[in-house]
């Protein structure tokens, strides 16, 4: 007997890369991607403040994200280049308190490869499994006013700026940011540029969900 396609979507294929869930053995290549983007990552992301770390530290980090995602909590992937070789960033639709029917997309492109349109083509096809797979009402991207790119992101995908919330993100330099709130409702996907993305996506045992 055949078994039947079921989510989540552990493996995602965009035009030009793969995401994944994360593995610990993806430790070493995820900290070299890190590693060599901590000045472009660490006035947006908090994580970032507590880099650089060991391999063994980082694989512990990645156990975490494992586990969370096969407990169906959170999915957190790594993004990778189409061969899967090469760590470009990392992404994920993240509960955080949206709400009922909602998650957060969040995603990273390392230094080297950003201004390439690699997160609008990773943040889309995150907005495709939210709605067409999870069923969602809603996807929000929380962001930095002063991120212009993460903000373009937002905007290139058709999501409503909602409002800014004051001085509620703790940078690394101690200073309190304002954060935009984007949002994006299922009854509006059809008619986002994310609807139309190119996408494929596979369950754990690697059958098509889409």
């Amino acid at each position: 007997m055949t078994p039947t396609p079921f989510g989540p979507a552990y493996t995602l294929q965009t035009a030009r890369t793969l995401l994944r869930c994360w593995s610990p053995a993806d430790a070493a290549r995820a900290l070299r991607a890190i590693d060599a983007s901590l000045d472009h990552l660490r006035p947006w992301l908090d994580w970032a403040r507590h880099y650089p770390i060991s391999v063994e530290q980082q694989a512990a980090v990645l156990r975490r994200f494992r586990g969370t995602f096969d407990l169906g909590q959170d999915f957190t992937y790594a993004v990778f280049d189409r061969g899967g070789t090469e760590v470009l960033g990392g992404c994920g639709l993240h509960p955080r308190g949206v709400g009922e029917g909602g998650r957060e997309i969040g995603y990273w492109i390392s230094a080297q490869h950003t201004g390439q349109g690699l997160a609008t083509e990773v943040a889309a096809a995150l907005v495709r499994v939210a709605f067409e797979l999870d069923g969602l009402r809603r996807v929000e991207i929380h962001c930095d006013p002063l991120n212009v790119p993460s903000v373009a992101v937002a905007r290139k995908l058709g999501f409503t700026h909602e409002g800014t919330l004051r001085q509620r993100l703790l940078a690394a330099d101690g200073s309190w940011r304002d954060v935009m709130i984007w949002t994006l409702l299922a009854e509006d996907y059809r008619a986002s540029p994310a609807a139309a993305s190119d996408l494929e996506a596979f369950d754990v045992l690697g059958q098509k969900l889409l």
